[in-house]
C-alpha cells in the first residue's frame, strides 16, 4: 500500500503538509500521484482503492488521517486500534 517501504513513515513529513502527523484528503492525492510508477495504470487504481479504504475508515473527525493510523496498518495493530475506539464509542452512549 506505501510506496516508501513504510520505513516509520517519514513521507507524512512533508513541506506541504498543514498538520505535522497527519494528511488531509488532499495532501494524501499529492503523495499518491507523486509516488507513482509511470503507466502502471492497475498499480494506479490498487493503490488509490487502498488509500481511500484507509482514509475513509480512520480519518478522525477533522478529516485527518494520523501517521500513528498509518504505521498501525504495517505493525499490524489496525484493526486492534479500531475495536478499541469502537468499544469506547459504545460506553459513552
Amino acid at each position: 500500500m506505501c510506496c516508501c517501504c513504510c520505513d516509520t513513515c517519514e513521507f507524512i513529513h512533508l513541506d506541504v503538509n498543514s498538520h505535522p502527523d497527519a494528511l488531509t484528503y488532499d495532501e494524501l492525492k499529492e503523495m499518491m500521484k507523486a509516488n507513482r510508477e509511470p503507466k502502471d495504470y492497475k498499480g494506479w487504481v490498487a493503490g488509490y482503492t487502498e488509500w481511500k479504504i484507509l482514509y475513509d475508515l480512520c480519518k478522525d473527525k477533522d478529516g485527518l488521517l494520523h501517521k500513528e493510523t498509518i504505521r498501525s496498518v504495517y505493525d499490524g495493530s489496525l484493526f486492534e486500534r479500531m475495536e478499541k475506539q469502537h468499544s469506547e464509542k459504545k460506553k459513552k452512549k
